[in-house]
């Protein structure tokens, strides 16, 4: 895998959150190794003046200075919005590790998400933090696909990463996204996994910008059944498909006493 590496320097690795789940975010790096095919972050293009493919880069920020730890006291911290910081790169960099081992022992919320097995190499330092939680994407059972979508770890490695957090006491997350309308089985996902997570998180695929004509393609390509369906989803814009989804999921987990959240035009749906 072939990425353009650039190491620059940034002043400060903590930047004011406009999540409504976090106070401040952590990215320590920009690009990210993965490639996912559907990433929002690509956005990123337009302000850093990447002209690479997504994927096919990565710059790695450098900060000489101390995370200011003293005003995240009560707060939650988010790794990382618009990266993975256990992608590929971490392995030998090591920004991710440093990071963590400044916020260890602050009374705060850490918030990591990631698909890469990576993040149990610093199970020592994640076993110190006072509040974490650890999500990891999954949106398929079937590797090929994947393959298709994602250069990050298997699916089996992202579950037994999983149980391992959870065997070490650390409160995990299967984030279900991005669902692809009648493609990803997310009660299979469920079942395969429900013994060693806390819970659950569900997000739609989002189609916009220069992703979304790549995804129908594939979908055109790959799952000829259901173009029809995706066209009226993402051109006719009709949340039918997700109104109904969304009431399958509220039955499904309350019936099986599965602890989630559900994070796809939920504004829009409850105001409905």
């Amino acid at each position: 895998m072939n990425i353009i590496v650039k190491e620059t320097m940034t002043h400060d690795y903590l930047t004011k959150s406009k999540l409504p789940s976090a106070d401040y975010v952590i990215n320590p790096y920009v690009g990210c190794t993965h490639g996912c095919k559907y990433c929002y972050a690509s956005f990123m293009k337009r302000f850093t003046n990447h002209k690479e493919e997504w994927g096919k880069f990565v710059d790695v920020k450098r900060c000489d200075k101390k995370i200011n730890t003293e005003k995240l006291k009560g707060k939650t911290v988010f790794l990382s919005s618009v990266t993975d910081c256990y992608n590929h790169l971490e392995e030998k960099y090591e920004l991710t590790r440093k990071i963590l081992t400044e916020l260890k022992d602050v009374d705060c919320t850490i918030n990591i998400s990631t698909k890469s097995k990576l993040i149990l190499r610093d199970l020592d330092l994640l076993k110190q933090c006072k509040n974490l939680i650890v999500s990891m994407s999954i949106n398929t059972l079937d590797e090929n696909f994947r393959k298709d979508m994602d250069h990050a770890s298997t699916i089996q490695e992202r579950l037994k990463t999983l149980e391992i957090l959870h065997q070490n006491g650390i409160y995990t997350v299967l984030f279900l996204s991005p669902i692809f309308p009648y493609i990803t089985d997310w009660k299979a996902i469920i079942e395969v996994s429900k013994d060693y997570i806390d819970e659950y998180w569900f997000e739609n695929l989002n189609l916009r910008g220069s992703y979304k004509t790549y995804i129908l393609n594939y979908i055109k390509e790959h799952y000829q059944e259901y173009y029809e369906a995706y066209q009226t989803i993402y051109d006719k814009k009709d949340k039918e498909y997700w109104r109904h989804l969304s009431l399958d999921i509220e039955a499904y987990c309350n019936k099986n006493h599965i602890q989630y959240s559900n994070y796809f035009y939920h504004e829009e749906i409850r105001k409905e």
